[in-house]
């Protein structure tokens, strides 16, 4: 422990003098009322500080404490369901212990409460040899999270004794014999710093998709579980609505949602809606397998950098038990602009519009948190995390750092555009601009799952869309009669695809969500359409005929997105029926449709 004292404040940035035993990444207690900081530069032994509290009213000449210790989270039952700031304070009994709807500098509390009891269950027996990793018992932390007590890393012997019984964190639960320090005692909490990634015993390639029953997303930009993927976009383009969907439907185990520096009525939506929200896969709650990191912009702006870290090594420590995660960061400009706060203070050279040097390496790091692993211990067990990022670049403009060095490491990139977002088109997911980098070993993955061609489907729809884009360049130059019927058919086809399949309703009941085997019924019906199309014409039929004659029809295609899951059956029948149609087209015009 060393103390110091203040020379000089500059907003979030404190620098001490007679730091000298102190060490980079050190935690401190600044000034008199005790704000938490932490050390992010050494000259000498003057100690430059970044506070995650407001500095106002402290001035030189206060003391300066540190702890000795890193950044780190707490790691134990009781996250789940609960909202934390940066820093892993619990807002709710933040509130409670300053009787105030504001965050009150200087309150010390504990992130996890040391008075719940939980209902420890031992998977392991007196004389059983463990290594880190290894499970040596278990908590039914919610109806849906069974919560795995893990041997801390490092740790290596032979379980000398095990309780079971109702325990809080704080209790010792086992005891180790381990060949250097005798007999060790644990509990069920653990303590990680933040900066540091979790250790792995080995990196795998990701090759399951991670549903999120958005269907842009999910047939044509899937992400893969263990991917890492960026949604870019202008404000009001819908980026925080993408991610609470994906938050609220993706087929994963647990769900951590970093709000970092945006809006404080975004997070208000979160607490109200998830714990209506019923999670398909499980049938409970959402909330009960969500953990909230609330940072908002009227927050401290240095916490902003320290949340993203707090969100993913919570992350990484459900990862462990074997979980698949997804991790969602909303929005990563706004840490990159902390980022370029404390630099600028810090009076670092400059790179890119102001940004420090090292944005792009910070960035990486983030995004390589993110993985699909093989966990430590003797089980081998496999876990993931899915990294998804929001971006604002200013004024929509993706050449932008921010932008450009996420796209380095995420493999997928969801290109929000503002002119669909105003034709109230939402997802407003760009399909020209998009890409996936999964696309192949994804498509390829739905198509065995689902025993049907999904490689073939998708890369047919693509086609279409970039053709429609082609052909409406020649339509606003030469009009639409200049058109070939077959190009005709396409127009037809894409603006069906567009606002029949990519088009989709976030606050409906039944369409805010649609299965994988769904999606593929929805978009086969349309190409079918213009299968049965292609054919009628061949036999002679006119384009504006078979238009005309299917309006009925295409109506139906159009509500299949309100059919609800176990009445997909119906596509079949849909499907039966435009051929009908378009059969009988075909006969009024005096020509035979072969059978």
């Amino acid at each position: 422990m060393n103390k110091g004292r203040i020379v000089s404040v500059s907003g979030p940035l404190v620098t001490a003098e007679g730091m000298e035993q102190a060490n980079i990444q050190d935690i401190c207690k600044v000034g008199k009322l005790g704000l938490i900081g932490e050390i992010i530069e050494m000259r000498n032994d003057v100690a430059s500080i970044q506070v995650y509290e407001e500095t106002s009213m402290v001035g030189p000449g206060e003391p300066v404490e540190t702890t000795g210790e890193a950044l780190s989270v707490e790691l134990a039952p009781g996250m789940i369901s609960q909202m934390f700031d940066g820093i892993q304070r619990p807002l709710d009994k933040f509130m409670d212990k300053t009787e105030s709807n504001y965050l009150i500098r200087g309150v010390s509390i504990e992130a996890l409460s040391r008075t719940d009891k939980w209902t420890f269950t031992p998977t392991v027996e007196v004389g059983t040899k463990v290594v880190a990793g290894d499970i040596v018992g278990t908590i039914p932390e919610t109806k849906v999270i069974v919560h795995k007590i893990m041997v801390p890393y490092g740790v290596e012997g032979t379980i000398k004794s095990i309780e079971s019984g109702n325990f809080d964190i704080t209790e010792t639960i086992y005891t180790i014999e381990t060949e250097e320090n005798g007999v060790k005692e644990f509990t069920m909490l653990q303590k990680w710093p933040v900066r540091q990634g979790r250790p792995t015993a080995k990196k795998l390639n990701p090759v399951e998709p991670m549903i999120t029953g958005q269907r842009v997303i999910d047939t044509l930009f899937p992400v893969a579980k263990g991917g890492a993927a960026a949604v870019p976009g202008p404000f009001g383009a819908g980026k925080t609505v993408v991610q609470h969907q994906i938050a609220k439907w993706a087929d994963v185990d647990l769900v951590v949602y970093v709000g970092c520096g945006e809006r404080g009525n975004e997070m208000t939506d979160v607490i109200n809606e998830f714990p209506q929200l019923i999670d398909p896969n499980t049938g409970e709650s959402i909330m009960e397998r969500t953990i909230l990191i609330a940072n908002t912009s009227n927050m401290p702006v240095a916490a902003r950098e320290a949340s993203i870290y707090t969100g993913i090594t919570i992350a990484e420590y459900f990862r462990d038990m074997g979980y698949s995660v997804a991790i969602m960061a909303d929005s990563t400009s706004r840490w990159a602009e902390a980022l370029r706060e404390m630099s600028g203070r810090l009076e670092e050279m400059p790179g890119d519009e102001g940004y420090p040097a090292y944005l792009g390496s910070r960035i990486a790091e983030f995004y390589e948190r993110a993985g699909k692993i093989i966990t430590l211990g003797t089980e081998g067990r496999e876990g993931s995390i899915t990294a998804i990022g929001a971006v604002s670049p200013p004024g929509g403009d993706t050449s932008e750092p921010v932008t450009q060095n996420t796209l380095r490491v995420a493999k997928v990139f969801w290109s929000l555009d503002n002119l669909l977002a105003q034709k109230r088109h939402f997802p407003s997911i760009d399909w020209l601009a998009s890409y996936s980098l999964y696309s192949q070993e994804l498509g390829i993955y739905n198509g065995e799952q689902l025993g049907k061609d999904w490689t073939g489907m998708v890369r047919r729809t693509m086609t279409l869309l970039q053709e429609e884009s082609e052909l409406e360049e020649i339509v606003r130059l030469v009009g639409v009669e200049s058109l070939s019927e077959r190009d005709r058919l396409k127009l037809a086809t894409s603006k069906m695809i567009r606002e029949d399949f990519l088009q989709q309703n976030a606050f409906d009941d039944v369409d805010t969500y649609t299965s994988r085997e769904k999606q593929y019924e929805m978009l086969s019906t349309i190409l079918y359409f213009e299968d049965e199309a292609l054919a009628g014409m061949a036999l002679g039929s006119y384009f504006n005929e078979i238009i005309e004659g299917t309006v009925t029809v295409r109506e139906r295609i159009g509500r299949g997105k309100y059919i609800p899951e176990e009445e997909i059956g119906k596509f079949e029948i849909l499907k039966s029926d435009i051929k009908t149609t378009i059969h009988q087209i075909v006969e009024k015009g005096g020509m035979e449709l072969d059978a």
